[in-house]
């Protein structure tokens, strides 16, 4: 994602999207093996909270057929725009769109209906005590999705629909998401943290 002209738009094609897909490790990444990607094994995947489809992206690129849920209006509408000018490119970024779907909606009513093995949550963050901190495309998206003051209703919801898991991405320093259940495991990045619910 860039921004040109002071607008926020999805970027699959260059930056740092681009970067992450020649550069990011492949499967040892810490959210690839979060979502249980592994040698032999790719689930296939559900982003509830797609935002700007970075993580589906990259889950993507890595060979997982990837659905992605996203309420906003104005946000779906960027994964579009992003994701058709992704698959006008062709080849490998052809290739990795073809293996995304995009589905507007409330992940919560949606969910009960879709069939995934692995399920992604990633809400938007509370806000942090320190504005300087957050960075300014991520306060756009703020702007734009506000709060999800119901992740933790999604979070049930998931745990009830997944196959394997439901992985929570959540501010490695953040307070737990009050009202689930403990984690089976965490993944632990320098700013980010990945709760790991194994179902079934």
């Amino acid at each position: 994602m860039t921004r040109i002209e002071g607008e926020l738009r999805v970027d699959f094609v260059g930056g740092a999207v681009a970067h992450r897909l020649r550069f990011g490790g492949g499967r040892g990444q810490a959210l690839a093996k979060a979502m249980g990607l592994r040698a032999g094994k790719t689930p296939t995947v559900i982003d509830a909270t797609a935002g700007l489809g970075r993580d589906a992206f990259l889950l993507a690129s890595l060979g997982a057929q990837v659905t992605l849920i996203e309420r906003s209006d104005q946000m779906h509408a960027l994964l579009v725009q992003g994701m058709d000018l992704a698959a006008q490119e062709g080849g490998e970024l052809g290739e990795i769109i073809g293996r995304m779907t995009l589905l507007k909606g409330d992940a919560k009513d949606l969910l009960p209906t879709l069939s995934g093995e692995s399920i992604l949550i990633d809400p938007m963050h509370p806000p942090r005590h320190n504005s300087a901190l957050v960075k300014r495309e991520l306060r756009q998206v703020r702007e734009i999705v506000g709060t999800d003051d119901d992740a933790a209703d999604l979070v049930r919801v998931a745990l009830e629909q997944a196959g394997n898991r439901v992985v929570l991405k959540w501010p490695a320093k953040a307070d737990p998401i009050a009202g689930i259940r403990k984690y089976s495991h965490q993944i632990l990045g320098k700013s980010t943290r990945y709760d790991v619910f194994m179902v079934g």
